[in-house]
């Protein structure tokens, strides 16, 4: 069972994610509520990491491994500066980009070493950075509403990218 939760757990929980940050964006998500969202990612991305640690030691798994390990590290700055009432903006769009990048080079790595649909992979990354360029370029331009148009692009993308890894392998 738990090899099972481990290989399908991903395509629920990333687009869970990405929709949460959403929410929280649309102000639907308190602060204390987001806090706990937070740790329970961090549990989450540790057990999830240490279950999965021997299994992706090499390839594209090492990639994502790396992706996991960076992840956590942002998400527990995160954590740390609502814990202590100060989620400040800078600690929340470093992390935001983060979570948009970090993965986006993980999808084209993917995509260099896969026979199976690397055009998936590569489409997950473009969306991800796309909207990552959306997401931040929106104030620039005093469009502070496209930031939901960034986060939707990233979710899409990188739900496309989990999934097709999930039912692919």
């Amino acid at each position: 069972m738990l090899r099972r939760l481990r290989k399908n757990g991903p395509v629920l929980l990333v687009p869970l994610a990405w929709s949460f940050v959403t929410a929280a964006h649309l102000g639907y998500v308190s602060s204390r509520t987001l806090l706990a969202a937070h740790v329970v990612m961090n549990v989450v991305f540790v057990l999830f990491t240490a279950a999965s640690w021997a299994e992706m030691r090499t390839g594209v798994l090492y990639a994502w491994k790396l992706v996991l390990v960076v992840g956590f590290g942002f998400t527990l700055a995160g954590t740390v500066a609502l814990a202590l009432g100060r989620p400040d903006a800078d600690v929340v769009a470093v992390m935001l980009a983060a979570w948009m990048l970090v993965p986006a080079a993980a999808f084209v790595y993917t995509a260099r070493h896969v026979t199976d649909a690397p055009a998936i992979y590569r489409g997950a990354a473009a969306l991800s950075v796309l909207g990552w360029v959306v997401y931040f370029g929106g104030p620039l331009l005093a469009l502070e509403s496209v930031a939901i148009v960034g986060l939707t692009l990233v979710n899409l993308g990188q739900t496309a990218g989990i999934a097709n890894a999930v039912y692919q392998y």
